[in-house]
């Protein structure tokens, strides 16, 4: 989704030439008309394009309140704004999803205790087992004894967030 208000994406990245005549390819290709502009169908079939998934109804809300009301639609540099918060918010998930991955060595889906001593063995090797215990608590939303994808991706957006 896209976070608009909430500023939850991260923005210092430089955007590539390449990702940039992409999403102005994209971008003439969903103005047909030529207006200038992207309407809210537009800028949907563009995400459809370019992320492959068609946006929610909440999610081209929370775009098209976010742009200048006096404005018809997306003009180009909001719409390669919006794209870059996009794809850093997209690599973000990745890097997520990757950090779960490492941790989960048996594919199981989610992580136990065990694993997290494990990983955490491996990357401050001096801290004290009962910190690992209390970050593996903390984690474990439903203290099932097992750190959900759902779990872990809230835990690393919230610190993300409190920083």
């Amino acid at each position: 989704m896209f976070a608009v208000e909430t500023g939850a994406w991260c923005t210092g990245r430089e955007i590539r030439p390449s990702d940039r005549r992409k999403w102005v390819k994209v971008f003439e290709a969903c103005d047909e008309d030529k207006k200038g502009y992207l309407s809210r169908e537009d800028f949907k079939v563009a995400v459809v394009m370019l992320f492959g998934y068609k946006p929610s109804k909440i999610e081209a809300d929370s775009v098209m309140t976010s742009i200048d009301p006096n404005a018809s639609g997306i003009c180009l540099e909001e719409f390669i704004k919006l794209m870059q918060r996009k794809k850093s918010a997209q690599l973000h998930q990745n890097e997520i999803r990757q950090i779960f991955t490492a941790f989960d060595r048996q594919y199981r889906g989610f992580l136990t205790l065990e694993d997290f001593k494990k990983a955490f063995r491996q990357v401050a090797p001096k801290l004290p087992e009962r910190i690992v215990l209390e970050a593996f608590r903390e984690v474990d939303q439903d203290s099932d004894g097992h750190v959900s994808f759902k779990d872990f991706e809230y835990a690393m957006n919230y610190s993300q967030n409190e920083a």
